[in-house]
């Protein structure tokens, strides 16, 4: 995916990764998480963690950075355990660090809880306030400590109700895993926002965010837990109800072109084969514009599939012009624009002999700021390409997200600001063309109101959206 960046900071981050065993026996719950966890990378490098109950309480281990660094002590502590969750983070609401990192677990006057969340509570400015100045005191900055204060401040009765309850007044994106004691608690918001799988397998139960991450554990039965459903696991089995019903869906549709791995599948859809159709999309509206380059070639690794659709549909050959130094650290971080530049030279290569004097299509899944795209446009220049022709498979990102994704702000996007003609000035590329949303829709069966793409079309699905949307702008 192109991680983009300028002197303002960061490219568009991931969302969180899911993860949640609950056996009627003890197993391993750490070797389990840890694999979960680790097919699940890709959506948060920032930080992770797992907690696991424990005789009468929980335990829980956190850290910052990646999931292989957790295991040397997950994969051999044999902490045999019925019931724990797991989760990746990258911060997009909160800050980071590892008082944010997840899972959040507290003792209460509910009893043990770790609490999971993959997401955006898009009014959480307005819930916080109220809980402070109703006297809850916090211990991070992270929208999901707040469900853990509507919890434990419900007067309801019983674990369905307090759910019910405590999630009565919460707006935005939540998929959750939630350890109350011995019982795991899998939750998806109404409006379907980020995807959550459970599947069962020798006794247990699994969740995680993505298929791929219950197929870590071998070649399991999964089921899509579905918008507003709730299911309760305890020693009894698994039931499950529903939150009132939402006025739309508003599954997210990067998902299935920008962040999901492509061996899962999601919103019942493969995202390997919803990508390459992206990509033969692009190749139909190039071949009706009478656009025909000697070879297509993807931005590694965001741009493949996409690209090997448009080489099938366009009839050109698929070439790997630019190759990936999977060492390198992102550009983004660096202080001057210089040594951006100079770190995206040390992460992507131009291969001469492939591409000089050809006229090259290349594909890649997003643009955002373009400061990345006028790198590799210019290397592949340098190495002799005589035209280098931009596709990009998916529309202008023009609006901010409130639901999970880091897309920065309107000034900083830069289809914001300027048309695919001002674009391809801008980073030296002979064109410029972006997929209509239409035409994604079509391809990734997309109905108007059952995914949300508000980042395309500011179209937000909640009112506090499009509230925010409209502060921006004044």
């Amino acid at each position: 995916m192109n991680t983009e960046g300028n002197e303002s900071g960061p490219a568009l981050k991931h969302h969180c990764g899911l993860a949640a065993v609950r056996a009627a026996t003890p197993v391993d719950v750490q070797q389990k998480l840890f694999y979960m966890l680790f097919a699940q990378q890709h959506r948060g490098q920032e930080a992770c963690g797992i907690a696991w109950r424990h005789g009468n309480g929980l335990r829980f281990d956190k850290r910052l950075g990646m999931v292989s660094g957790a295991a040397e002590s997950w994969l051999a502590g044999k902490a045999e355990s019925t019931a724990g969750i797991g989760h990746v983070r990258y911060a997009t609401h909160g800050g980071g660090g590892i008082a944010n990192a997840q899972p959040v677990v507290v003792d209460c006057n509910k009893g043990s809880i770790a609490l999971a969340h993959n997401g955006n509570i898009s009014n959480s400015d307005r819930l916080r306030t109220a809980l402070f100045e109703g006297g809850s005191i916090f211990q991070t900055t992270s929208d999901s400590e707040i469900l853990l204060h509507r919890i434990s401040r419900s007067t309801a009765a019983g674990k369905e109700a307090i759910i019910r309850d405590a999630l009565s007044e919460v707006e935005g994106a939540y998929s959750l895993c939630v350890l109350w004691d011995n019982d795991l608690i899998v939750i998806r918001d109404p409006m379907g926002f980020r995807p959550l799988y459970i599947a069962q397998h020798e006794g247990a139960w699994y969740a995680a965010s993505e298929t791929c991450g219950l197929r870590a554990l071998g070649p399991l039965d999964c089921r899509e837990v579905q918008p507003g459903e709730c299911i309760v696991i305890d020693d009894a089995g698994l039931r499950s109800f529903f939150l009132p019903a939402a006025s739309r869906r508003a599954r997210c549709i990067f998902e299935l072109f920008y962040f999901a791995r492509p061996d899962s599948t999601i919103f019942g859809q493969s995202v390997y084969l919803a990508r390459q159709s992206l990509g033969a999309a692009l190749a139909e509206q190039d071949n009706a514009a009478g656009f025909k380059p000697d070879l297509v070639m993807p931005v590694p690794d965001s741009g493949t599939l996409a690209a090997l659709g448009y080489a099938a549909v366009a009839g050109v050959p698929f070439a790997l012009g630019l190759t990936r130094n999977h060492y390198a650290g992102r550009s983004f971080i660096m202080p001057t624009k210089t040594e951006r530049e100079l770190a995206v030279r040390m992460k992507l290569h131009a291969v001469p002999e492939v591409v000089a004097g050809k006229d090259i299509a290349i594909i890649d899944d997003s643009l955002v700021r373009g400061t990345t795209s006028g790198i590799i446009v210019r290397l592949l220049k340098e190495a002799g390409a005589r035209s280098v022709h931009v596709r990009l498979s998916s529309p202008e990102l023009r609006w901010p997200c409130y639901y999970g994704i880091d897309i920065p702000t309107r000034e900083e996007l830069i289809s914001n600001r300027m048309n695919p003609e001002q674009v391809a000035a801008f980073i030296a590329a002979n064109s410029v063309c972006f997929l209509p949303l239409e035409t994604m829709r079509r391809c990734l069966k997309a109905p108007e109101n059952e995914f949300c793409c508000a980042c395309f079309d500011g179209h937000y699905p909640t009112p506090l959206g499009v509230c925010r949307a409209l502060e921006r702008e004044e």
